[in-house]
């Protein structure tokens, strides 16, 4: 179902529009309602959208030819999600995505967003900038991975997710730092023992 344009602010917090376009934009999203442990993608799957999460938590995680889940990105509230590469690629995803709590989300697509960046020159500049933003935490975490230990790397989790540990296994967040979940419970106890 399509989503009420005063929900539109919902997920342009910073820009403002006319009446027109908040019906354009209200047309193009689509509203998602979704339980948690379901999966909004899988790995194969045609990606053809992105998702904004109005509320509830999703994992993106990638299964490697051994059968080991690889958590590469969480998307709590107010944060986008899909298959980047597969989205901008028009291509199958290689990730799956996983509803960890119940979910709601607005989702658009490919096609969609192309014909609003026409419409509304300011959505291309205002997406621009969220891409360059996501590119910048990608590549920092990269770096994190490469060059610090695990008690930075968990420290950094808990300041980009501030509230996301008790919606979270104790296995996705070790998956996410590249940990077990032994290290997690040791580094854990470490910090609280200060």
């Amino acid at each position: 179902m399509a989503v009420e344009p005063k929900l539109v602010k919902t997920i342009f917090k910073d820009l403002s529009f006319t009446t027109t376009e908040n019906e354009l934009l209200a047309h193009s999203f689509k509203r998602l309602e979704l339980s948690k442990h379901n999966l909004l993608l899988e790995a194969g799957q045609q990606v053809n959208d992105q998702y904004f999460v109005a509320s509830g938590c999703l994992r993106t995680y990638y299964i490697d030819p051994d059968g080991k889940e690889h958590t590469v990105q969480f998307a709590v509230e107010d944060w986008w999600i899909s298959d980047y590469t597969a989205f901008f690629n028009s291509s199958q995803a290689a990730m799956h995505i996983e509803c960890i709590q119940d979910s709601t989300l607005f989702k658009i697509t490919k096609n969609e967003m192309e014909a609003l960046y026409l419409a509304m020159p300011k959505l291309e500049s205002y997406f621009r900038k969220k891409m360059e933003r996501a590119f910048s935490s990608f590549q920092k975490r990269i770096i994190s991975n490469l060059a610090q230990s695990a008690s930075e790397r968990y420290l950094n989790f808990i300041h980009t997710y501030p509230n996301i540990e008790q919606s979270v296994k104790n296995y996705h967040i070790a998956s996410y730092l590249g940990i077990t979940t032994q290290s997690l419970s040791r580094i854990r106890k470490e910090l609280a023992q200060g």
